[in-house]
């Protein structure tokens, strides 16, 4: 385990680049990275699937004008893309995304294969932190364990080899779900973990048992998703879905504390996320240099002590959740 650190606390998701659930036309994606870069952001995470490579065409077009050792750049593996002119417009939640088809492959030479297919769509000869990606259930269903030891036995062996060989920086996966990292911690010896939105004000399931073991491993985790997709962020999705009832109350609940306080509930979510001692960055997806810009000013922005105190008396927040007040 190298102790890899990403620059922090603020990066930037590129899955919206790749056109997820709405089009990002290729000027405000362009603008959009610019503007994170001029805010300041130096920690950017892509993967294949985001757009069938379409967010990695976007994202290495502007990279390759800045030095590389002036960013942290992620990505992952464990699919393959595959030229198809015949995939829908809406291709696994992306729309008019590249015209390519995804083939699932977490064995060793897929895993080369799949950095080297990043490196040429991206520019690029150099990724710092790589993940294993989407090995769960949420993916494969019941036969999620078999991949994930199909994961261990290839990628995970060959993601150490290029670590000790000095190739990239760290490795580790990139999920939905928390169970598949405790294993891989068992199993194998990752840096860090892209774990979205389940650390969130409304979602702490990381808290209770992937932390701790983080902690002990002396593993970092990259947050995703702190805005749950939307919920935390004006909108009413979660998890990609139409929110429940009992989890948009939850969220109305948080909003009314924010409310009684002036506190913008995005800083809020962006704070509340960073401020674990486990958590190296925090990635949220912005689609245009407004939200960009948005990002970085709400993660510096001021929030009184008084209010997170106020979110864990209503019961809001765990007792075991650190917040940003001193």
């Amino acid at each position: 385990m190298t102790g890899y650190i990403p620059r922090g606390p603020l990066g930037m998701g590129s899955a919206p680049l790749g056109n997820l659930i709405t089009e990002v036309p290729e000027a405000d994606a362009a603008a959009c990275v610019e503007a994170g870069w001029a805010a300041g952001i130096r920690h950017f995470d892509t993967a294949p699937h985001y757009g069938a490579g379409l967010a990695e065409h976007r994202l290495g077009r502007f990279l390759r004008t800045r030095a590389r050792d002036e960013y942290t750049l992620s990505t992952k593996i464990g699919r393959i893309l595959h030229a198809d002119a015949g995939v829908p417009a809406l291709n696994e939640n992306f729309l008019n995304a590249l015209p390519f088809r995804r083939s699932i492959d977490y064995s060793a030479a897929g895993t080369i294969r799949s950095l080297e297919d990043s490196q040429q769509r991206m520019g690029l000869t150099r990724f710092d932190i790589v993940y294993i990606h989407d090995c769960s259930e949420d993916w494969h269903g019941s036969a999620w364990r078999d991949r994930f030891a199909e994961a261990m036995a290839g990628a995970a062996r060959e993601l150490s080899a290029m670590r000790a060989r000095g190739e990239i920086r760290a490795w580790g996966m990139g999920l939905n779900m928390v169970e598949p990292a405790l294993a891989c911690l068992e199993a194998a010896d990752p840096d860090i973990f892209l774990i979205a939105g389940r650390y969130t004000l409304i979602d702490h399931t990381a808290l209770g048992k992937l932390f701790p073991a983080c902690a002990a491993k002396g593993a970092k985790v990259v947050i995703g998703g702190p805005y749950n997709s939307g919920l935390l962020a004006g909108g009413t999705t979660f998890n990609y879905e139409p929110a429940k009832a009992e989890i948009v109350a939850k969220a109305q609940a948080v909003r009314a504390v924010c409310d009684r306080h002036g506190v913008d509930i995005r800083a809020a979510a962006l704070q509340f996320c960073a401020a674990h001692p486990v958590v190296a960055a925090v990635i949220p997806g912005p689609r245009s240099a407004v939200e960009a810009t948005g990002n970085a000013a709400l993660i510096d922005a001021e929030i009184p002590g008084q209010f997170w105190r106020d979110l864990r008396s209503a019961g809001l927040l765990p007792d075991g959740a650190p917040t940003p007040e001193p």
